[in-house]
Formats: structure tokens, sequence, C-alpha cells
């Protein structure tokens, strides 16, 4: 069952004819470092100024709520898909263009990929860790080809980030999977990277050898 919320859409002409939505991961917390948060909201406003939407977990709280706010405040459409069971504690967004309510977090992480042009990391929990490296492994299998950009905000992901290289020089991933993503330090440099992120086709048969 998929409930959705609509508002009116603004119509918008995208200046990037590649890239319609970017999907946002990112944590669900309020008690963190106020230089997450103002990151979290600058690229809300980053992302509108681009005229392109945000697709997102649909939450209200945390750098999730921040990201989905800034980018309504300056007039892009904000896609939330949330499941059932996250919904029920009443922390979902209510403001948003469309709110979609799915039954389980399988049906939400699909539909986030399918309704995104391109994928932005920010620092987040357990959660936001899970949905990075469903999307990298999706990616190495072939199943998208769609960019990622992970923001290591003060160093926040250096230490994932070490690990990934870790397992690449160990073999148990290829150098070329080091592609996959891209790392950047600020969120300033976000639309950037994604309107000059290579289209990289990746064999999936070569992930076995």
């Amino acid at each position: 069952m998929i409930k959705t919320q609509q508002k009116t859409r603004n119509d918008k002409v995208n200046n990037m004819k590649d890239i319609t939505n970017v999907c946002v991961y990112c944590g669900s917390s309020s008690s963190v470092d106020d230089v997450y948060k103002e990151a979290a909201t600058k690229l809300g406003k980053l992302i509108a100024d681009e005229d392109w939407g945000v697709v997102y977990g649909g939450g209200r709280v945390g750098l999730m709520g921040l990201v989905a706010d800034s980018a309504l405040k300056n007039g892009t459409n904000v896609i939330g898909i949330i499941p059932e069971h996250i919904e029920e504690r009443e922390v979902q967004h209510t403001d948003l263009t469309e709110l979609h309510v799915v039954d389980t977090m399988h049906v939400r992480k699909q539909m986030m990929v399918d309704r995104s042009d391109a994928f932005v990391v920010l620092a987040g929990g357990l959660g936001t860790l899970d949905e990075l490296f469903e999307l990298l492994t999706w990616k190495q299998l072939g199943l998208h080809d769609k960019p990622i950009v992970i923001v290591n905000i003060g160093g926040y992901w250096t230490k994932m980030l070490e690990a990934i290289e870790h397992i690449a020089n160990i073999g148990f991933m290829r150098q070329d999977d080091l592609k996959l993503f891209i790392a950047v330090d600020s969120v300033d440099d976000v639309p950037e990277t994604l309107k000059n992120a290579p289209a990289q086709k990746f064999d999936p048969s070569t992930k076995w050898i």
C-alpha cells in the first residue's frame, strides 16, 4: 500500500537535463554538532538553486528535516518516502510536495533509488551506512549507474573511506570500485561534482575477477 500526499508542484525547468531529483541520505538525530546541521541546511538550498528536487527518507527530524525544510523554503520539490512502521511514530514531514508511505524498508530503498538521478550522503548513523553500502553494492552489480557523492564534513567519514580503500588494497574489491563514489569535503562542492561526474559503466561480471 502506498499513500500519497500530493501538493502543488513548482513549474520549474531543470538546468541539467540529466538530473531532476537528488536523493539525500543523512541522519535523523538532532543531538549533533551545528556544523552538520548547517551543512544539511545549505545542501537543501544548493539543490534548490540548481532547480533540482530532493528525494529523501520523509522525516521531519534531524538532518533529514533540515534538508527538506531548506529545499522547500527555497522553492523546490521534496519527495519523502517513509515506511509505515516509522510513520506510526509521527516523525514524518507533513508539508512535502509528495509523501509516500510504503510497506517496508526494502520498498522505501528501491523507490528512493528509482525516483532519483544522483545521490548525496551527509553525516549519519547506522541507517545512513546501510543505505550507502547497499547503494554502492547495487552500482557495483550494475543495477544502477548514477553518481554518488559522499560529503566528508570535518572528516566525519574519513575512517570509513580508509576502510573501503583497505578492502580494495587487500583484494576483496577492485581498485576500480573506488570510482563508484566521489568524496568531497564540503556541500559547496556537491553541485559541480554531480554535474561533472563521469558516466561510468561497470561490468558486473568483473566483480568476481
